[in-house]
């Protein structure tokens, strides 16, 4: 990746960001944290984080021409993110990054914004000491 290159452009395009898509989602239809969150059928939730994840990284804007913006806070406010959930969701996601073989320097920047987007989207307080 140069300095002039886009990471959707680095990694190879949309069929990298939907390889990473199904398998970030094979992780979640098994995790008992994360399974409750989503619909039934995964298929449309697989496509949308496919989409916005190429928008985001440089890619055609088709996410947002279907699905308006992201709002993200807005989009996950409805579900309760602690730092459970916070945590699951990254760590698939860093296991669909590793499984589709993302190389550096491409690799570190989207790790970087999984885990901050994850934090942002966190809305439960962590329990307090007593």
């Amino acid at each position: 990746m140069n300095e002039n290159q886009t990471v959707y452009e680095a990694v190879g395009g949309d069929e990298t960001f939907h390889r990473i898509a199904d398998a970030f989602y094979r992780g979640v239809e098994s995790d008992p944290t994360l399974r409750p969150m989503y619909p039934q059928d995964l298929v449309a939730p697989r496509e949308h984080l496919a989409l916005f994840l190429i928008q985001y990284f440089g890619g055609p804007q088709t996410y947002m021409a279907t699905r308006g913006h992201p709002r993200l806070r807005m989009r996950h406010m409805p579900f309760v993110i602690g730092h459970e959930e916070r945590d699951a969701w990254v760590r698939h996601m860093n296991a669909a990054v590793e499984e589709v073989g993302v190389e550096e320097p491409a690799r570190t920047a989207m790790l970087r914004y999984f885990a901050d987007a994850a934090t942002f989207l966190m809305n439960k307080e962590a329990p307090q000491a007593r």
